[in-house]
């Protein structure tokens, strides 16, 4: 037996040349020529045991590892709907941080069968970076949108203005923020921007306040006109009666006395207290004597004689 073992070594050392023989396999083989039948047989055996107790160890972890990998996601599902996260995001991150645990896991397994991971980390980290190199500015907007969730400076329903445009936050997407505008317009924002410039949320708090500039002629009576606009005040229940609301006189303009008015109400009010107090003024105001100045023009005329 062990004639028939040198002969089939001598055989694959003159067969160098084929590819499906490997070093690593011509020295086992060399190795088992000095063993008997029943040697081989225990090293086979012992081998196979083995191979089985890590084929276990793998079962085990992966089962296990999954489990874990469930309770994980579920529980970065609860987090997101805690907070209302819009369900495309939900989406994506749940699938981002199920393969990403996903990989982890499989660097595990491998790890128990005495494979180098370290080819499949610096692989992994390679091709992370030409990734990251061919999509830096959609990686941003990622990032972006991440931050966005995290710190919530706005949130779907929000009215906002940013980046120079303005709307209603319809939906908070991977990469942008979709604004609705108030002529039913859709606009997609970058999240990266977003998330690193200036955002101005007008629903963030539940009062604002509203602010007029009213202007009446030189002459009247600035007293009187303030109690009328008082009287249009105390007409309205939508206007808060705490804050206080304030009347004063701003300035002495070239033509005219400006007055100012700011009333405090609540978010849904606003645009309908405004639009309805500048009504109310430019229609009461005259029947209280009260007169809007016009621009007036002076224009001097010399003549010169001529003799």
């Amino acid at each position: 037996m062990i004639n028939i073992l040198s002969i089939f070594v001598s055989a694959v050392e003159v067969s160098d040349s084929v590819a499906s023989i490997t070093p690593t396999a011509k020295d086992a083989i060399a190795a088992l020529s000095g063993y008997t039948i029943p040697e081989i047989l225990e090293i086979v055996t012992k081998s196979c045991i083995s191979f089985c107790i890590k084929l276990v160890e793998v079962s085990i972890l992966w089962f296990v590892g999954r489990w874990i990998t469930k309770r994980l996601l579920n529980f970065a599902k609860m987090i997101m709907q805690k907070r209302k996260t819009n369900e495309t995001v939900q989406s994506f991150l749940t699938s981002l941080i199920d393969v990403v645990l996903l990989i982890t896991l499989v660097v595990m397994v491998i790890s128990i069968f005495g494979i180098d991971t370290s080819s499949f980390i610096a692989l992994f980290a390679s091709a992370g970076v030409a990734i990251g190199m061919a999509l830096s500015g959609t990686l941003q907007n990622f990032a972006g949108g991440v931050m966005i969730l995290l710190f919530r400076p706005y949130k779907v329903g929000d009215f906002i203005e940013a980046q120079g445009q303005s709307g209603v936050v319809k939906e908070i997407q991977i990469f942008n923020t979709v604004l609705k505008t108030g002529d039913n317009k859709i606009i997609l924002v970058p999240n990266g921007p977003m998330s690193t410039g200036i955002v101005n949320n007008y629903s963030r708090e539940e009062l604002r306040r509203v602010d007029f500039s009213f202007s009446i002629s030189y002459g009247d009576d600035y007293e009187k006109a303030k109690a009328v606009i008082e009287e249009l005040v105390a007409a309205d229940a939508r206007i808060l009666k705490s804050p206080k609301h304030f009347i004063g006189l701003s300035s002495l303009g070239a033509s005219s006395i400006n007055i100012v008015l700011r009333v405090w109400a609540k978010q849904e009010d606003y645009w309908g207290i405004y639009y309805d107090m500048n009504k109310n003024i430019y229609e009461t105001l005259p029947k209280r004597g009260l007169n809007f100045p016009y621009q007036t023009f002076t224009i001097n005329v010399n003549q010169e004689k001529q003799g």
